[in-house]
């Protein structure tokens, strides 16, 4: 088998979002996987919406998905955020109808945005079930009691440091073993005729 032909029949997976994603070395940390980084640096909910056909094309066997935290930086509602993102999901599904789909929580940043990202958050879990998504909450594994994020993750209260993406990685290693787990998504349909 060339090596080609060996990345080739990985199962691939597109981790899409904004800098946090971008930040990732998802190459070196799923070796077994054909991975494609589609984080971009300042992404807002909009702009995945705008780069949705480009995600597509690529036909990911699976989508991690980890956008919004930007939008409430630069003043949107969390109702805009969260319609953007149901959008982004309603219309991956229904392009890419046997893509496993991994919606992440937004995590946490400086307490002032704590309220708003939890509920965002309530939003996206109850939704995902909704387009045969999985939900991951990282929210336990990045917030201070007072909503924060730890500190010891991050030097800026955004951007995640070395710390930070092993956190991330031990909540995302065992989600994305679930998702793989889990039934296809796409059945045949079967067309059930009239008696008679």
């Amino acid at each position: 088998m060339t090596d080609e032909s060996f990345i080739e029949s990985r199962p691939s997976i597109a981790f899409v979002g904004d800098s946090l994603t971008e930040g990732g070395r998802w190459a070196d940390w799923f070796p077994d996987r054909n991975t494609h980084n589609l984080g971009i640096g300042g992404n807002t909910t909009d702009d995945v919406v705008a780069r949705l056909d480009s995600i597509i094309e690529l036909r990911p066997e699976a989508v991690a998905l980890l956008i919004g935290t930007n939008d409430l930086g630069t003043r949107k509602s969390v109702e805009h955020l969260v319609r953007n993102i149901e959008f982004v999901l309603v219309t991956l599904r229904r392009a890419l109808p046997g893509t496993r789909m991994l919606v992440q929580s937004i995590m946490p940043r400086g307490r002032e945005f704590s309220a708003q990202i939890q509920d965002a958050n309530r939003h996206l879990r109850q939704f995902a079930p909704s387009v045969k998504a999985q939900y991951l909450d990282l929210w336990p594994a990045f917030s201070q009691e007072d909503g924060e994020l730890d500190p010891a993750l991050s030097d800026d209260k955004l951007h995640l440091n070395d710390e930070g993406y092993e956190r991330w990685l031990s909540e995302l290693r065992p989600a994305l073993e679930r998702l793989d787990d889990a039934p296809p998504m796409s059945r045949p349909i079967t067309i059930i005729r009239p008696q008679g």
